[in-house]
């Protein structure tokens, strides 16, 4: 455990010493907070229940937020009760004003991983496969970036929203078939 902490630690401040810029500062930042509360991602699927070919994918993404927000943020955070690292590590500067609750896993990871997969599994678009998943991980490493979360939360919060991106569709092709099923029983 020691070895780990030692590695979150190492990596905060490489980030801190090594790639903060002003320009890097207002990427993160800005995009930082529009994952707060899942924010962006919730709007995305939003819009997307205005349209049928995406509804089912958007229905899905907001299922699968919901799901790892209650297994992130209400159990796990409170199970674990980790610090946030600029509590722990006083060298370390956060750039957003102290941030309230405990650090793992990170929700904003949690909910970008979990809407940018479902959103892989269901889009059509070649340019959401790849855009999509890039923003959920610039969303993980803008929490590193500003210093509110160790890189273990940030791991945690992306397998976390994986893992939900993967049961709902994995539900939602069980709830399709079975209506293509029942559908067929009717003719």
């Amino acid at each position: 455990m020691a070895f780990l902490s030692q590695l979150d630690q190492s990596i905060l401040f490489w980030m801190q010493d090594t790639l903060r810029t002003p320009f890097l500062n207002g990427f993160f930042l800005s995009l930082t907070t529009l994952g707060d509360g899942g924010l962006l991602w919730i709007a995305c699927s939003g819009l997307m229940l205005f349209f049928k070919r995406w509804r089912r994918i958007g229905i899905a993404a907001l299922v699968a937020m919901f799901l790892a927000f209650v297994s992130g943020e209400i159990i796990l955070k409170n199970l674990v009760a980790r610090p946030r690292p600029f509590i722990e590590i006083d060298a370390l500067i956060p750039l957003l004003p102290m941030q309230q609750g405990f650090s793992f896993p990170s929700g904003h990871t949690a909910s970008s991983f979990a809407a940018a997969f479902v959103y892989v599994r269901g889009a059509p678009a070649r340019w959401a496969k790849i855009s999509f998943p890039i923003l959920a991980v610039l969303m993980g490493i803008s929490r590193l970036y500003v210093g509110v979360h160790y890189p273990s939360d940030v791991l945690a919060g992306a397998i976390l929203g994986l893992f939900w991106s993967l049961v709902v569709w994995q539900l939602f092709l069980m709830i399709q078939q079975r209506r293509k099923e029942e559908h067929l029983k009717e003719e």
